[in-house]
């Protein structure tokens, strides 16, 4: 279930690239076989209310799930829409007799009864989501997320950078401004905090810490946390 970094920085460079939903999912396809995963799906409403995707479910199931209207019970998106950082399925809430129900018909059409997403908000309205989706124990799955969670959300904001360029009203060369916590963060980073006194001063979790670094991170550009830092300087967005 390992990716190598090169593997990785090729497949990132070609959706830098892409310039059609096509070219979308045949990177996300190409994702889903270094992983050794059984799905990868980027799903995202835009600021008109449109909705677009990529992903290896089965059309089967994706027609089910239009007909069926799971958009409006699926745990999933009802749970990551009120959440802003990564969540693995098994912290939602599937107690409804009709999440349930869910459950049992989406694991019929394929999907794994594991499952890892990462919510995403653009900047005008829109949703997104990014989820990895595998079939096996607790255990391994565990160990997957824990090995590969930095590289999954680096990727998200990847396919969702991509996906607002085919936005109607997107600014040709629109920068992403970082959030006051991301500011917080690398500001701390800059005058040398390691991370667990940061989050300690900023009474947040570790985990919590890393996904607004990745996130200042991919906003910048940059190929580290230290060239995050060097850009945010230069760019005069923190000052030390």
């Amino acid at each position: 279930m390992l990716v190598t970094l090169d593997n990785l920085e090729s497949l990132l460079s070609a959706l830098e690239q892409s310039d059609s939903l096509e070219g979308m999912q045949r990177v996300i396809e190409a994702l889903r076989a270094h992983y050794g995963v059984a799905h990868l799906v980027y799903h995202w409403v835009d600021s008109r209310g449109d909705q677009y995707g990529c992903g290896t479910y089965s059309d089967a199931w994706r027609q089910k799930y239009l007909d069926e209207t799971y958009l409006r019970i699926d745990p999933v998106v009802q749970g990551c829409y009120q959440r802003f950082h990564p969540v693995d399925w098994k912290r939602l809430d599937w107690s409804s007799k009709a999440a349930r129900e869910f459950a049992k018909v989406a694991a019929e059409y394929g999907v794994g009864n594991q499952g890892f997403s990462i919510p995403i908000r653009g900047p005008n309205g829109q949703f997104a989501l990014f989820t990895v989706n595998d079939t096996c124990d607790d255990r391994t799955w565990a160990g997957f997320t824990q090995s590969n969670r930095r590289d999954l959300i680096l990727i998200a904001h990847y396919f969702n950078e991509k996906a607002l360029e085919f936005e109607p009203a997107r600014q040709p060369g629109q920068q992403q401004p970082l959030s006051p916590r991301e500011v917080d963060a690398m500001t701390l980073i800059a005058v040398g905090y390691s991370r667990a006194q940061i989050a300690d001063r900023l009474s947040i979790s570790e985990h919590t810490l890393r996904v607004y670094i990745e996130s200042a991170r991919f906003k910048l550009g940059a190929l580290n946390t230290t060239h995050a830092v060097a850009r945010a300087m230069s760019r005069g967005l923190i000052v030390v």
